[in-house]
C-alpha cells in the first residue's frame, strides 16, 4: 500500500540544534587539552553536556519507529490496561497499575510522578474530549476518580462505590460508565446515578450521538440466549434500553468506540470488537460490517481501537490475541477496506494510547505472557514503513506494510547506524571515548 499522502506535515517537536553540538564539541575541545588539577570540573562539565543533549533528545521521536521507554514505577510483572493521552498535549500521559495507583509524564513517558496512591486496581483512564482539563479513572470495585487539572490532583466522586468501573463515555452534557452493575450517568462526572441494565455486567459502551437526544449502545459479558454477544441500545441518555441482536460473531463485546464528531448530523461511525473479531457500523450500531476475518483482518479479541483525531476514516486496533499468538496493532486509512500491520515490538498489546494530532504518537502497553514482562513503547506515526526493535511478525492484513523479525548482529548494527539517530549516537560514542582517554591519562599523570 502506498502511504506517502497518509499524514499531512508531522506535529512538531522540539529537536537538538546546532548551539547543543557546539557546546559539546567545546567540551570535548577542552577534555583533551585538559590539566590533571582541571579534570575534575572538566568531566562535570561533560556530565552536563550529555544531560542537555539527552533531554533535547527525548522530546525527539524518529518517525514511524518503535522507541522503549522507561519501565513504569512499581509496574513489576503486571499487564498495564490503564493509558491516556492528553488531546492537547501529546507529551502528557497518565498510566494506572493494579496498586491503584495513579501516575502522570509531562515528557512523553521518560519520567513519571505518582499523582494518587489508591488500594482499588485501575482499570481504565479517559480524557474528556469537550472538557479541557477533566479525567476520569475507572477502578476495580472503588468507583471512579476525577481529575479536573488535567490529572495533577484526584478527588473521589459519589454515586459509584463498591462498583467496577470498566469504561466511560461522554456525550456534550453528559458521562456515562458501564460497571459490573449497569450503566451510570452524571452530568459533569462528579455525581452519578443507576440509569438502568441492573446486574447485567457492562465491558464496552459508546456515546453513538453526543447530542440531545443521546445514543448509548453498551455491550455485556453477560451470558445470554440471543445468538452472538449481548447488545444494549438508548436513544435516550440511558433511560430506557433496549437489547438489540446485530450481527456479530463472539460471546463477549470487549469494546465499542464511536468515530469523531461529524460536521453534521448525529451519526457517528462505530467500531466492536468482540472476542472473535472486529465490527463497524455506520447507523450507529443498527448494523455493523465485518472487518475481520478471511482476507482481512485476524479474527481474534479485539481490545484497543483510537481514531485519528477527526478523521471518520482514520483508526488503529489493537489485540492481545487473547492467549493466543494472533494479538498485533493495525491502522487504516479508508474505513477498514485495508488494514496495515504496525508490527509492534510485542504482539500482545494490553493499553494504546493516540494524540490527538495529524501524524499522532501513539502509546503502547505491551505483556509478555512468557516472562510476565510490561513494557511501554512510543511510535511516531508518519505513514512510513515501520522500524524498530521487532520481535516477531504480526499476522498479515490486507494490504499490509510486511515487518521483519529481529536478525540480530550485523543488521541490528546497520539498522541503528543508518537510522535517524546515528548523529547523536555518534556523538555520544565519541564523547565517551575523549572522556575514556583522558581517565586514562590522568591516570597514569598521578602515578608519575
Amino acid at each position: 500500500m502506498d502511504c506517502r499522502d497518509r499524514r499531512l506535515t508531522p506535529a512538531w517537536r522540539p529537536k537538538p540544534g546546532p548551539a547543543v553540538h557546539i557546546a559539546a564539541w567545546v567540551i570535548i575541545g577542552r577534555l583533551v587539552s585538559l590539566s590533571s588539577r582541571r579534570l575534575a570540573a572538566t568531566l562535570v562539565a561533560l556530565v552536563g553536556g550529555l544531560i542537555v543533549s539527552a533531554g533535547a533528545l527525548a522530546g525527539t521521536l524518529p518517525d514511524s519507529t518503535w522507541v522503549g521507554l522507561p519501565a513504569l514505577p512499581q509496574q513489576k510483572q503486571s499487564p498495564l490496561f490503564a493509558l491516556a493521552v492528553d488531546p492537547t498535549n501529546d507529551q502528557a500521559l497518565i498510566s494506572g497499575n493494579v496498586q491503584g495507583s495513579l501516575l502522570r509524564s509531562t515528557n512523553g513517558g521518560s519520567t513519571w510522578t505518582s499523582v494518587h496512591a489508591g488500594r482499588a486496581a485501575i482499570t481504565t483512564i479517559v480524557f474528556d474530549p469537550f472538557t479541557p482539563g477533566r479525567v476520569l479513572a475507572g477502578t476495580r470495585g472503588s468507583g471512579v476518580l476525577i481529575s479536573k487539572d488535567g490529572g495533577a490532583t484526584w478527588t473521589d466522586v459519589t454515586g459509584l462505590g463498591g462498583r467496577d468501573v470498566r469504561v466511560i463515555g461522554f456525550a456534550l452534557t453528559l458521562v456515562a460508565a458501564g460497571t459490573d452493575n449497569g450503566v451510570y450517568v452524571s452530568a459533569d462526572g462528579t455525581a452519578w446515578k443507576q440509569s438502568g441494565l441492573p446486574s447485567t455486567s457492562i465491558d464496552a459502551l459508546a456515546v453513538a450521538a453526543v447530542h440531545v437526544p443521546i445514543h448509548l449502545v453498551a455491550g455485556s459479558d453477560t451470558a445470554s440466549s440471543a445468538a452472538g454477544p449481548p447488545l444494549y441500545d438508548s436513544v435516550d441518555g440511558g433511560a430506557t434500553w433496549t437489547s438489540v441482536t446485530p450481527a456479530l460473531s463472539g460471546t463477549v463485546v470487549s469494546r465499542l468506540v464511536a468515530g469523531p464528531l461529524p460536521p453534521t448530523g448525529n451519526v457517528r461511525p462505530l467500531v466492536a470488537g468482540t472476542n472473535a473479531g472486529l465490527f463497524i457500523s455506520a447507523d450507529n450500531g443498527s448494523t455493523f460490517s465485518a472487518l475481520s476475518g478471511g482476507e482481512l483482518l485476524p479474527s481474534t479479541d479485539y481490545t484497543q481501537v483510537a481514531f485519528v483525531t477527526d478523521h471518520h476514516d482514520r483508526f488503529y486496533v489493537a489485540s492481545d490475541g487473547g492467549g493466543s499468538r494472533s494479538g498485533g496493532l493495525w491502522w487504516t486509512h479508508d474505513k477498514g477496506q485495508h488494514f496495515s500491520s504496525l508490527v509492534p515490538p510485542i504482539q500482545s498489546i494490553t493499553a494504546l494510547a493516540v494524540s490527538n494530532t495529524e501524524a499522532p504518537t501513539l502509546y503502547v502497553a505491551t505483556f509478555r505472557a512468557s516472562d510476565h514482562s510490561s513494557a511501554l513503547w512510543a511510535y511516531h506515526d508518519t505513514g512510513a514503513p515501520p522500524q524498530g526493535p521487532f520481535s516477531a511478525v504480526t499476522p498479515t492484513a490486507s494490504g499490509s506494510r510486511p515487518g521483519k523479525p529481529t536478525q540480530g548482529g550485523l543488521f541490528d548494527f546497520v539498522r541503528l547506524v543508518s537510522s535517524s539517530q546515528a548523529p547523536y549516537i555518534a556523538l555520544g560514542a565519541v564523547a565517551l571515548l575523549v572522556l575514556l582517554l583522558a581517565a586514562i591519562s590522568h591516570f597514569r599523570g598521578s602515578r608519575r
